[in-house]
């Protein structure tokens, strides 16, 4: 026999109560990426996120290390690839820091929409200069050939390992590939394809059991 028993929820403005408690991600004070209704850091780079629940917005330890490890490289005037953009945060915060162009790609409409959208909340028109497209790592075999100087990658480990060919031939020789989204017990698995593709690791880090990992393409 089930028995059901009735509770009553007071009704409340979730979504009042939840811009109440959504905090700012502050990267080791270089970087903030924040809702619009927060207010800038003095310096630094500033993204700003509409919030929505259903995507990554810079809250995630991913997130983190790839925004860390992108003020670290040198972007600026370089062609950057973000695969798996989610809410656009690595795709904006790249543009903001130089980069000579920027292409995001997201297999998720809705992630689509929600880049196109933050784009606009920094100011950031779509162009050849800042381009939004939906699909797999296919597209960079058939309407995004041009070669990056970055990719960065932050999906699963997967998706990451089965990607790589097609991500190899966009990337410069020289260039540089940063992935993140899975474990740190996934790196030994991960090092394994890397190296399969011919691509040396520059660095692993590491944030409450979360791995990024930043390879460079031999130029030769």
């Amino acid at each position: 026999d089930m028995t059901w028993a009735e509770s009553t929820v007071k009704t409340e403005n979730w979504n009042a109560k939840w811009e109440k408690e959504y905090e700012a991600v502050n990267v080791d004070d270089l970087a903030l990426v924040r809702a619009p209704f927060h207010k800038p850091l003095n310096s630094g780079l500033d993204v700003v996120i509409k919030p929505t629940m259903s995507f990554g917005t810079g809250h995630h330890d991913t997130t983190w290390m790839m925004i860390r490890y992108l003020l670290d490289l040198n972007v600026s005037g370089s062609r950057v690839l973000d695969m798996g953009c989610g809410t656009g945060v690595l795709a904006i915060a790249a543009h903001k820091l130089g980069a000579l162009s920027v292409l995001a790609i997201d297999i998720e409409d809705g992630a689509v929409q929600n880049t196109i959208e933050n784009a606009a909340l920094n100011s950031i028109e779509i162009s050849n200069d800042f381009n939004v497209d939906c699909g797999t790592s296919e597209l960079l075999t058939t309407n995004h050939t041009e070669l990056n100087q970055i990719i960065l990658a932050n999906i699963n480990r997967n998706v990451l390992i089965a990607d790589m060919p097609n991500y190899n031939s966009v990337l410069e020789p020289g260039g540089t590939i940063v992935f993140s989204g899975f474990f740190t017990g996934d790196v030994p698995f991960m090092k394994e394809h890397i190296e399969g593709v011919g691509w040396a690791i520059d660095n692993v880090l590491d944030r409450n059991g979360w791995a990024c990992i930043i390879c460079g393409k031999t130029a030769n």
